[in-house]
């Protein structure tokens, strides 16, 4: 189950890219493939309002896929803590304190 929801959602992935890529920033979204005539099938608005509702909705798709998955995946994974597999040390050892040998007093030179 997890694996069939984990394909479809890398599938959104790359189909919301697309979709992404082909809108212009403008707003006129795939302007040079529109054609501009009269004749053609779609207008280059058209196209644009098709292609931001497309976005729109496989992008919802992609949150539902992405909320699917987090919920499968806290589901599985036990919830564990940290600090209960920590050593418990009850007294702390005491080390001896470290005796630093101090230099022996040189003697100066001042006799001259």
């Amino acid at each position: 189950m997890q694996t069939v929801i984990l394909i479809i959602h890398i599938i959104l992935a790359v189909f919301l890219v697309g979709l992404v890529l082909l809108q212009r920033s403008e707003g006129g979204a795939l302007g040079g493939l529109g054609g501009g005539t009269g004749a053609s099938f779609m207008t280059g608005r058209a196209v644009g309002n098709m292609l931001t509702k497309m976005t729109s909705i496989v992008a919802a798709l992609f949150v539902v896929t992405s909320l699917t998955l987090g919920i499968l995946a806290k589901q599985e994974v036990k919830t564990e803590s940290l600090l209960t597999n920590l050593p418990v040390q009850t007294s702390v050892p005491v080390q001896e304190p470290i005796s630093i040998p101090t230099p022996a007093a040189v003697p100066t030179d001042s006799a001259e």
